[in-house]
């Protein structure tokens, strides 16, 4: 048996917001900016810094900074398989976000008992709302 993953493809979904690049790398590179619109944390903005999301009735998930280029690009590794990017492109005032959730194995389960591939379709629908929290928050 040879060893072969089954890759689900990224979750990838970009957005143009109506504020600077700083204003919204403040909003997802702070631990206060992320509690507004994600999750509580005690994230901290420094390469190889361990840190956790509170994922309310999941628990504490334990995430580590892998990739850090202010203001525009943040990647955090997300529990046991998945890695969290997000890119930030300067469009003259307003901001061109991308959100990238890696890591998907049709094989794997999380944590908590659920196939990726469940837990993907959900993700996918969640980050779209997730990021309409997040453009509230950078354009009020």
């Amino acid at each position: 048996m040879e060893n072969q993953t089954h890759t689900l493809p990224d979750i990838r979904q970009t957005l143009v917001f109506q504020a600077p690049i700083q204003k919204v790398w403040n909003a997802v590179a702070t631990s206060e900016g992320i509690a507004a619109w994600f999750m509580p944390n005690d994230f901290k903005p420094e390469a190889g810094y361990e840190f956790h999301l509170e994922a309310g009735p999941f628990g504490k998930s334990p995430c580590k900074v892998t990739e850090i280029d202010p203001p525009n690009r943040l990647a955090f590794n997300w529990g046991k398989d998945w890695t969290l990017t997000f890119e930030l492109v300067d469009l003259d005032g307003k901001t061109e976000f991308t959100l990238v959730h890696s890591g998907w194995d049709a094989d794997k389960v999380t944590e908590f008992g659920q196939t990726h591939k469940e837990v993907r379709e959900r993700m996918s629908q969640g980050w779209g709302s997730l990021q309409k929290s997040l453009a509230t928050y950078v354009e009020s």
